[in-house]
């Protein structure tokens, strides 16, 4: 179904085609896509795996089945997809297909009584092709027989160590590993076949998990001619109270071995942090990954780290090394890409509101300047090489207004050709990159802040609107010039307010000082750039009625809207709205993972008391009287539900004009995230309650 609005309204937001990351063949002629599409006249979603045709930019539907999902290159025209199917005889299916035949029969490879997902596979010559996915285990290594196990009689859990739950479901026994195998074509029939001993659990006899909860997916781990790596976290550590993640490292020289070796930890000194990333050169004699310093703070600098030798561990160079342990390049290394020739890496970093693609060279003996930007605006998600001969990039990306655009990137003359645009650069959608603005002011202390900002579509200067101030969560996070499904400020824009989405202190993008300076502050600096912020837009933005305001945070956001209401810039508001915020610091410790908390109050309640009571909201609610929504799911085990059960009593209580919006199905995320495939049925009704005005007390 095709999308034309004239307004862009939820309804329009929700329906919008959502395309995954288009992946290229070989040969840089045709690219693979997901896309899932929901439809409010039959409220249900359609899901296809598409072919995109480069050299035109067309499309052509290959499947449209719900079950179908992953689709992952194994030749030139041949790829390997999981189906779902979740039938009598198995949970889910490997399956083959050619891309030259759409909706011709597909092939089955093998089945599982589990869930599979993360495909990836890899050439590594003589007709093989490596093959590696995750799956959750059993307790004697093997894949979890999902279709044969029988429920206990009881309902009860019982815990010993931690995490008892993580993000929105209760801890399983049964973890998730990395299995590998093995891919050839069977002479006779011509399809490629799982060879002997079939899959085989990388990390089976260890007690390491990948990829990593709650978010760790495909990114956590990496197939290379020499054998494999994953991400873990380390072992020996409460998970709930550290981040050190390690990167391992599992020889292979056929993918058929029947028993791994153990997997070698690479070792990587002061560096104890997070690790992401992992991934292998061309030529697979080569690694490179990412790396934080700290062990309990998971905003941490990421610093790019190269193995030269996968067959030495012991040497592990870091990029823009300096003396203090600080790093040369301010910024934070994302995602990472080897050239062809594997004399350069490709890497996404966010900036000042962006997220660029950025060029340095593959050795850190070669990298003496800063990387080299080779994008300047919206927010680059995926970049693959183009093809096997062609030294330029393919890019997804997207902007506050484009929620989905392919493209080709010259890394040397930075030319970037537009391949497809979903939304037809924000047309279809009734969206212009016009409405899209930015500014700077005096932040709390020397320095200067940044915010971005949105307006509707028949923006008039000479008009004043009323104001959206959106408050983002982390607080380590940034509002970002790429499209949201969750918190979209051109929704808000499109009914009538300039949106407007300070990044004050604590917001990522702008050196990690600026990250830092949030921690055992956080209603101090960061509030009173807020407080900058809007004073700066009544005294500068005349086009903006400050005294028509409304104000609204999620998570980190909505410890600030709480923070907000009993302190002077709450009266500046007509109303607020809090989402899956904190009214209590002291209650954010039945959080899960502790080593947030413990970070940011400088320890534990009982080690640093007064730092919780001095942010804590809760304390001020005696200034409450600023009319709020309260929204709060009941499955966000991040910030429980009680936080927004006591902020509402709160309210009432005082005889403060709320309302309170729960959804016992959903959780930190309310929204579906920008790349995911899922409809969230609460997505709909908190939305529609603000288009509908019904923040009206």
């Amino acid at each position: 179904m095709t999308i034309m609005a004239t307004k862009f309204t939820p309804e329009v937001l929700l329906s919008a085609p959502r395309r995954s990351p288009a992946v290229p063949n070989s040969t840089g002629k045709l690219a693979l896509y997901t896309v899932s599409q929901y439809s409010f006249e039959t409220h249900s979603k359609q899901y296809g795996i598409k072919l995109l045709d480069i050299s035109s930019g067309h499309s052509t539907e290959l499947f449209n089945n719900p079950a179908f999902s992953e689709p992952t290159w194994v030749s030139e025209n041949e790829f390997i997809f999981v189906n779902e199917a979740n039938d009598n005889d198995a949970v889910s299916y490997l399956m083959l297909a050619n891309a030259l035949e759409p909706g011709s029969s597909s092939h089955v490879i093998q089945s599982f009584s589990c869930s599979i997902s993360n495909l990836k596979a890899k050439d590594i010559g003589n007709g093989t092709i490596a093959l590696a996915l995750t799956a959750p285990t059993s307790a004697s290594g093997g894949m979890h027989d999902a279709l044969n196990e029988k429920k206990p009689h009881s309902t009860a859990r019982v815990y010993s160590k931690l995490f008892v739950r993580h993000w929105d479901a209760y801890v399983s026994k049964h973890s998730n590993a990395v299995f590998y195998g093995a891919l050839q074509k069977d002479v006779k029939s011509g399809k490629y076949q799982l060879q002997g001993p079939g899959l085989v659990n990388a990390l089976a006899g260890t007690k390491f998990e990948c990829p990593v909860p709650n978010f760790g997916g495909a990114a956590d781990f990496d197939i290379g001619k020499k054998g494999l790596v994953f991400l873990s976290k380390d072992p020996e550590l409460n998970p709930a109270m550290w981040t050190k993640t390690d990167v391992y490292y599992v020889p292979l020289q056929t993918f058929t071995e029947e028993k791994p070796p153990f997997p070698q930890v690479i070792k990587t000194g002061l560096l104890q942090g997070y690790s992401g990333s992992p991934t292998f050169s061309h030529d697979g004699g080569r690694l490179a990954f990412t790396r934080m310093r700290h062990k309990q703070y998971e905003s941490d600098k990421t610093r790019l780290l190269l193995v030269p030798d996968i067959e030495d561990l012991s040497n592990v160079q870091e990029f823009y090394k300096t003396d203090d342990g600080e790093g040369g390049w301010d910024l934070r290394p994302d995602s990472i890409v080897w050239s062809n020739d594997d004399t350069e890496l490709y890497v996404t970093a966010e900036q000042e509101g962006r997220q660029l693609v950025f060029k340095l060279p593959s050795s850190p003996i070669d990298a003496k300047e800063l990387p080299q930007a080779l994008t300047e605006e919206g927010s680059v998600g995926s970049i693959l090489n183009l093809a096997n001969n062609d030294g330029r990039l393919f890019v997804t990306s997207s902007s506050l207004v484009d929620n989905s655009s392919y493209s080709i990137l010259n890394p040397d003359s930075k030319d970037r050709i537009l391949l497809s645009s979903v939304s037809k650069e924000g047309k279809t959608l009734g969206l212009s990159r016009s409405q899209f603005d930015e500014f700077w002011y005096q932040g709390a202390g020397d320095y200067q802040s940044h915010a971005l900002v949105m307006k509707p579509t028949n923006f008039d200067p000479n008009k004043k609107y009323p104001l959206a101030f959106l408050i983002h969560g982390g607080p380590q996070g940034a509002w970002g010039d790429s499209w949201s499904t969750r918190w979209n400020p051109a929704i808000f824009a499109e009914q009538g307010y300039v949106a407007i989405m300070p990044n004050p202190t604590g917001s990522t993008g702008y050196g990690q000082q600026y990250v830092d300076d949030i921690a055992l502050d956080w209603g101090g600096r960061p509030y009173n750039d807020l407080v900058n912020c809007f004073e700066h837009i009544t005294d500068n933005l005349p086009y903006v009625d400050t005294s028509n305001a409304v104000a609204l945070g999620a998570s980190y956001g909505g410890f600030m809207i709480n923070w907000i209401q009993g302190h002077p810039l709450g009266r500046k508001f007509k109303a607020l709205v809090c989402h899956d915020g904190i009214f209590n610091t002291l209650g954010d410790w039945a959080t899960e993972e502790l080593f947030f908390i413990i970070h940011d109050m400088g320890g534990t309640p009982w080690e640093n008391r007064d730092r919780f009571e001095k942010w804590d909201p809760s304390a001020f609610v005696g200034e409450w009287a600023t009319p709020q929504l309260v929204i709060h799911s009941e499955l966000d085990y991040r910030l429980p539900i009680s936080e927004g059960l006591a902020a509402f009593n709160a309210l009432q209580t005082r005889g403060v004009p709320s309302r309170f919006l729960t959804f016992p199905d959903e959780n930190h995320y309310l929204f579906p995230s920008t790349d995911s495939l899922d409809f969230s049925p609460g997505t709909v009704a908190w939305l529609t309650i603000f288009h509908n005005a019904e923040l009206d007390f």
